[in-house]
């Protein structure tokens, strides 16, 4: 069938309805994003308590590894089976029950009494939100099937997950205040725990609302007429589509690995850093949220970016290896220079890794549902973001920690800032070599 036939076929909904999808997938992607940054912020008062371990000594950054790196692993291996349900059952369906799922095990984690409780819950929560947000994007991308207002409506429902950001940053925040004035946990009134247990206030309304929203049309219709072919992962490597399987997958590896390698371990560094490491914990703590408020300032212009550039520049292998290129310049200069001096110009130097992050992130968010075709949209996108984002990627933060037990340096934050340059830099030059053989895609979306 071709676009004209297949817009005619497309039900028509109301703006107001086309509006509460947006906002709502918008909504997702900010728990999404709260869900997979938040134990980054409170790793160090986590471990602390939990180990208990000492910050910068060799077991701390054995088990700061553990904790970065098996629950997006696990997660992601889990979230697999979602993207395969989400083409054969439908995106919204599969988007309602991934909500319940990690909203439950959010609140778990929350009152874990061990670290092996909390990374149990933790892998739910990742498994979760891998599949929410491939459903969320292939929902979107078939309730939108027009090219320019997909690539609009796909850029800025990302600019949401910006919104994790700064939840997490308030959450944290407000954590610290007033701990002591809510119920104890775990016998406690730990900050970090309330943090974990805040994230899950966004999906309460998203359980409410999303039952309601209409399914993809494209999907029900081809459902409805018995032409929609079954989903299988052996698809994805036969001749016609291996070439983007493997690209996008190690691409989108080499993009999340920056957070994993690098964003993660901000909050790490923050503490150490003159003008922070003379005060007392707690004053330290709260620096840790007002420098991520900084690198959210950076994630929702990297967002914004992408919007503009998604309208008006056509190549995609191009926008990315300007992402790449920007990155070997900035990421080395914040982490190895000047700005490691000083907090106060550390937190406006993060801001410009963050934007360049942030910015490949929504790249993939739009370009993962434009290649692959109707019937695999799902199990396509789940395959490059959970084996890509989830499983590659996660070695970086395995990297990071144990380097920074080997790496020269006068600190344990010189050292692991240097691990962390190192490992972003390595991922970065292998991007930008695999970038040359990334396919452009399709103007119309593919449904065969």
């Amino acid at each position: 069938m071709n676009m004209e036939a297949t817009l005619n076929a497309i039900p028509s909904f109301g703006r107001a309805t086309r509006w509460l999808v947006v906002a709502t997938a918008g909504f997702g992607f900010a728990f999404d994003l709260y869900e997979m940054v938040v134990q980054a912020i409170v790793l160090k008062p986590m471990l602390t308590e939990l180990g208990p371990f000492q910050p910068g000594t060799p077991a701390f950054n054995h088990w700061a590894g553990i904790c970065l790196f098996v629950p997006p692993v696990i997660g992601g291996l889990a979230s697999l089976a979602g993207g395969y349900l989400a083409d054969r059952l439908g995106r919204q369906r599969v988007l309602v029950w991934s909500i319940v799922l990690y909203g439950v095990a959010a609140f778990m984690s929350g009152l874990s009494g061990s670290l092996a409780e909390l990374i149990f819950w933790r892998c739910i929560v990742i498994a979760g939100v891998c599949v929410e947000f491939v459903a969320a994007l292939a929902w979107l991308t078939e309730l939108f099937p027009e090219t320019y207002r997909r690539e609009r409506v796909l850029a800025l429902a990302q600019v949401g997950a910006t919104l994790g950001n700064f939840m997490i940053a308030g959450a944290y925040l407000l954590a610290l205040h007033f701990a002591d004035q809510l119920p104890a946990v775990q016998g406690g009134h730990s900050p970090w725990r309330y943090t974990l247990l805040f994230g899950v206030l966004p999906a309460i309304p998203l359980m409410i609302l999303r039952p309601f929203l209409p399914e993809s049309p494209l999907w029900q219709r081809r459902r409805a007429a018995g032409t929609l072919s079954r989903p299988s992962f052996r698809e994805l490597f036969e001749p016609r589509l291996r070439r983007v399987t493997i690209l996008s997958t190690l691409l989108v590896g080499c993009a999340y690995a920056l957070a994993f390698g690098m964003l993660q371990h901000i909050p790490r560094i923050v503490p150490g850093l003159h003008g922070v490491s003379e005060l007392a914990r707690k004053a330290q703590e709260q620096w840790v949220s007002y420098v991520h408020i900084h690198v959210d300032v950076g994630a929702i212009i990297g967002r914004l970016l992408f919007v503009f550039l998604a309208i008006y520049l056509v190549s995609r292998r191009r926008m990315l290896q300007a992402f790449l290129v920007s990155g070997l310049v900035v990421f080395p200069f914040v982490f190895l220079g000047p700005p490691m001096n000083h907090i106060d110009t550390f937190k406006y130097a993060v801001v410009f890794a963050s934007i360049l992050v942030s910015a490949q992130y929504s790249f993939w968010g739009n370009y993962l549902p434009r290649v692959f075709p109707l019937h695999l949209r799902g199990t396509g996108a789940v395959f490059g973001a959970s084996v890509g984002g989830r499983i590659i990627a996660p070695l970086a933060a395995l990297a990071t920690t144990q380097l920074s037990n080997l790496l020269p340096g006068a600190t344990p934050t010189a050292k692991l800032a240097t691990s962390m340059a190192l490992v972003v830099v390595t991922f970065t030059v292998l991007a930008l070599i695999l970038s040359t053989r990334l396919p452009e895609p399709a103007a119309e979306l593919p449904e065969d």
